[in-house]
């Protein structure tokens, strides 16, 4: 739980929220399907991106992977690891073509 509130808090809190139209916060436990982390969903954009999922993994960076879920199938659009804490707005920016702040 804290691994998924700190990745939240790096990627801007609520601001990101906000901005992105961020929602359904899970928080990926190591015990449940062994990696930390959390998954989410965000607002239409160019990219078609509707879910990500950003995981802690063993050398303390990030995993990202943002998805296009539908009824009728789950594509993965795109796949960055070893992130930098630092890297994630970018990483997400580049990603969806959304803004993360003002």
């Amino acid at each position: 739980m804290n691994v998924a509130k700190t990745i939240i808090e790096q990627l801007g809190g609520g601001r990101f929220a906000a901005m992105t139209g961020a929602r359904n916060f899970v928080a990926l436990s190591a015990a449940f399907n062994g990696e930390d982390g959390v998954q989410f969903s965000i607002g239409r954009n160019a990219k078609r991106v509707n879910k990500v999922v950003v995981t802690l993994n063993g050398r303390d960076l990030y995993d990202v992977r943002f998805w296009n879920v539908t009824r009728a199938r789950c594509t993965q659009v795109a796949e960055y690891n070893d992130v930098y804490c630092d890297s994630l707005r970018t990483v997400f920016e580049s990603a969806t073509g959304m803004y993360t702040s003002f």
